[in-house]
């Protein structure tokens, strides 16, 4: 089992963290807090990220194992559409621009709540349960231990972000424009890897 579970988080790796580490609602809301109020006030904001996306990662998981269970045929068509989503995604951050939103003091409760609403996020489960995950083993317990580590990714991405405050901000907005080419590129190569 843990063979297995080590070829599918490699598998899905190059998309989780390229997921996990582009801007989104989640990161700009760690850099911001982090940025504008320090790491003792803006640290609660990244409790609350990480607790909400543990959240949303257990309903992404059950809902793509229930589909699972109900339909065994939904598993291929789930993966056709993963990989149509991860290519749009490649699409959509090689044309986007820096975005300049900041928003006001984040609490660990808005942090939380972020992520019952942050769509982006919800994609990231989804894609990665139906075309990886559950393609390999329906396990109630393998999925679970993906949870726990599509969470890792995730709050690491976030971490990140917060930690670098301002700097990371300004070498995005610098070379914005290679920086996304190269994510969508990870992306693009992800999708044909699922596809093959």
């Amino acid at each position: 089992m843990l063979e297995i579970l080590i070829s599918t988080f490699l598998a899905y790796l190059p998309y989780a963290a390229v997921t996990a580490f582009t801007p989104g609602p989640n990161n700009i809301l760690s850099l911001h807090a982090i940025a504008q109020n320090g790491w003792h006030q803006g640290q609660k904001v990244l409790y609350g990220i990480a607790v909400g996306f543990l959240c949303v990662m257990c309903i992404c998981g059950f809902l793509c194992w229930g589909l699972a269970q109900f339909l065994p045929g939904i598993t291929t068509i789930l993966t056709y559409l993963g990989a149509t989503y991860i290519l749009w995604l490649a699409w959509h951050i090689a044309k986007s621009q820096p975005d300049n939103t900041a928003g006001s003091q984040a609490s660990f409760l808005q942090g939380m709540a972020l992520q019952f609403i942050n769509v982006k996020i919800y994609m990231y489960g989804l894609t990665v349960f139906s075309t990886y995950i559950l393609s390999v083993s329906q396990n109630p317990l393998f999925a679970a231990g993906n949870v726990l580590i599509l969470t890792l990714i995730g709050a690491s991405g976030s971490l990140t972000w917060g930690l670098a405050g301002g700097l990371l901000q300004n070498f995005i907005k610098n070379y914005f424009r290679p920086f996304n080419l190269a994510m969508a590129a990870i992306l693009v190569i992800c999708a044909i890897q699922i596809l093959i």
